[in-house]
């Protein structure tokens, strides 16, 4: 039997997401554009039913739950970007300059998270929403959702780099006949 249990939704437009700049900490407002799209998921939804709302403690997550219809969202500090530490703000071009290749997902973050820290924090809303009755809706950041899904999936956080991700998009993780799977990616309202 084939179930979803997870909904995923990344948060809406910030000027630094449009313009390529690693954003954790600093707590930006969505753009106009960002504000419609979460606006753009509300009928998307609110066809679904889900036993948890969680969100990240960031305004641009929680104000995507609210404008998407869930204003009551609890907000669950595992749920933040991964800690970009020296790198916020930054582009993945600019830090590339001086350490050719880099990536999250295969480099160290300076003054950040390891991958150590953001799987354990993961781990956590994992084993959550495993011991949650109904499904839970989740709204959080880029990185820290591609890396979500891959431990929803038993993988390294390392795989999470598979698994592009847009702004204001749904996508749904479930489990088929014991086995975590997706069942649906990156899937835009409009």
């Amino acid at each position: 039997m084939v179930t979803e249990q997870l909904y995923l939704v990344r948060h809406g437009e910030t000027e630094w997401s449009l313009s390529g700049r690693h954003t954790s900490t600093t707590d930006l407002p969505l753009t106009a554009n960002g504000e419609a799209g979460a606006r753009a998921l509300a009928p998307v939804l609110g066809g679904l039913t889900v036993g948890h709302v969680l969100t990240s403690p960031r305004q641009r997550a929680r104000r995507t739950a609210e404008l998407a219809g869930f204003g009551d969202a609890e907000v669950d500090p595992d749920l933040v970007e991964w800690d970009y530490g020296d790198y916020e703000g930054v582009t993945t071009s600019q830090i590339r300059e001086s350490v050719p290749g880099w990536t999250v997902w295969t480099h160290p973050v300076p003054g950040g998270e390891t991958a150590a820290q953001v799987t354990e924090r993961l781990d956590r809303v994992v084993a959550r929403v495993r011991a949650s009755e109904g499904a839970t809706l989740v709204f959080a950041h880029a990185h820290a959702l591609r890396a979500l899904a891959a431990r929803w999936l038993d993988l390294d956080v390392a795989e999470g780099r598979h698994l592009a991700l847009d702004t204001a998009t749904l996508s749904v993780l479930g489990d088929d006949r014991g086995t975590p799977v997706v069942h649906r990616w990156n899937v835009a309202a409009t």
